[in-house]
């Protein structure tokens, strides 16, 4: 196992710029994940890690060891793809040799970790089959199978649960959180799905347009967001994003008016009678008849079983008028066209410059 070390990297093809200057350190034995919209550079950071693409600028270091001239087959580097890439013609054991053997392996060597691997991921019942034979989630274990036997310092896996359904994806998403608890290894995972990001992170890159806009744990970057893309990103349903107008004790949207708590007022003096974006989180906002902050009319209302997702439009003048998307107890039952009345938890109010996307009340 190793660390890995990114220093001021870019890839550039052509003119065009697919990441610029990113710099991080992934721990030995962390499992961390690269998540940002389709675009963002995500898997062209993990390939300039393989050793698939050439870094235009800056220094790689797996381990103590700059990379940026090692070829792909010497950095001691793992990939699982989206795709699967098995052997069609070759069985489950030898498509799980196939990298031990291109590497001189001892045979017995190889029958060991063959068995153990097998036992871990519950494969060694097909050990004998063809890939054709086998499902998705089948196929996805025996491609992380065939990564783990070769025991490389770092795995990097590049959306490898998208091609699988919902349920499937959820049982292998908890199968891999189990397998790197066991084994430990340096771990970098590509994916757009949020959920698997937060369920399965120990730390977070979050990215967009080729730049990382925050890095931290789960937790404090669903709390804590850097900036209107993250915090937008990163949660289900997303953080609402009201247009509001800021007179230096209130929020006002036309005629409605959200106080502003005591706690805000001094990273805003500069935003006073500005424009601001204010975000607040589905599940922060609950229906009250009194002291209500806001109306709005339901227009979609989506039963979830533990949980009832609304969504209602603030009325207003401007256009498109404002969504908000709220989250209820299931005993709520709104009907399209109810106007409710709505309250905020203001301890969970954020303010974002509608310009630049940046949190004003970091």
């Amino acid at each position: 196992m190793a660390t890995v070390r990114l220093e001021e990297i870019a890839r550039r093809f052509n003119n065009v710029t697919a990441i610029e200057n990113i710099s991080f350190e992934v721990p030995d034995g962390q499992f961390w994940v690269l998540v940002g919209p389709s675009g963002c550079g995500k898997s062209t950071i993990l390939r300039t890690i393989a050793g698939l693409e050439a870094a235009t600028s800056g220094r790689l270091y797996i381990g103590d060891r700059l990379v940026n001239q090692v070829p792909a087959r010497q950095r001691d580097v793992a990939m699982v793809f989206q795709n699967y890439a098995l052997y069609p013609h070759m069985s489950v054991a030898e498509n799980l040799a196939f990298g031990l053997k291109m590497r001189n392996t001892d045979p017995k060597t190889i029958q060991s970790r063959i068995e153990a691997v097998a036992r871990s991921l519950d494969i060694a019942h097909l050990l004998d089959r063809k890939p054709r034979q086998l499902s998705g989630g089948q196929q996805q274990r025996v491609a992380l199978g065939r990564a783990i036997a070769r025991q490389p310092q770092v795995f990097l896996l590049d959306e490898p649960l998208s091609n699988l359904d919902a349920k499937l994806r959820d049982e292998t998403r908890a199968e891999l959180k189990q397998l790197h608890q066991r084994v430990c290894n340096t771990t970098i995972y590509v994916t757009h799905d949020q959920v698997e990001a937060m369920t399965l992170a120990d730390q977070i890159v979050v990215l967009d347009r080729g730049h990382v806009q925050q890095i931290g744990d789960p937790q404090t970057i669903y709390a804590q967001p850097a900036n209107q893309m993250v915090a937008t990103f990163l949660g289900s349903p997303p953080m609402n994003l009201l247009a509001a107008t800021y007179d230096g004790a209130a929020f006002r949207i036309e005629a409605q008016t959200i106080p502003c708590p005591d706690r805000l007022r001094p990273a805003l003096r500069s935003a006073q009678g500005q424009r601001v974006n204010l975000g607040i989180r589905p599940e922060q906002i609950h229906l009250s008849d009194a002291d209500a902050h806001l109306k709005a009319e339901v227009t979609i209302v989506e039963p979830l079983g533990r949980e009832i997702l609304v969504r209602a439009v603030v009325p207003t003048a401007e256009l498109p008028a404002p969504i908000l998307n709220i989250q209820l107890a299931p005993e709520l039952r709104p009907r399209v066209g109810d106007r409710l009345s709505l309250r905020l938890n203001l301890d969970q109010l954020f303010v974002f410059d509608p310009t630049t996307g940046d949190r004003l009340n970091r």
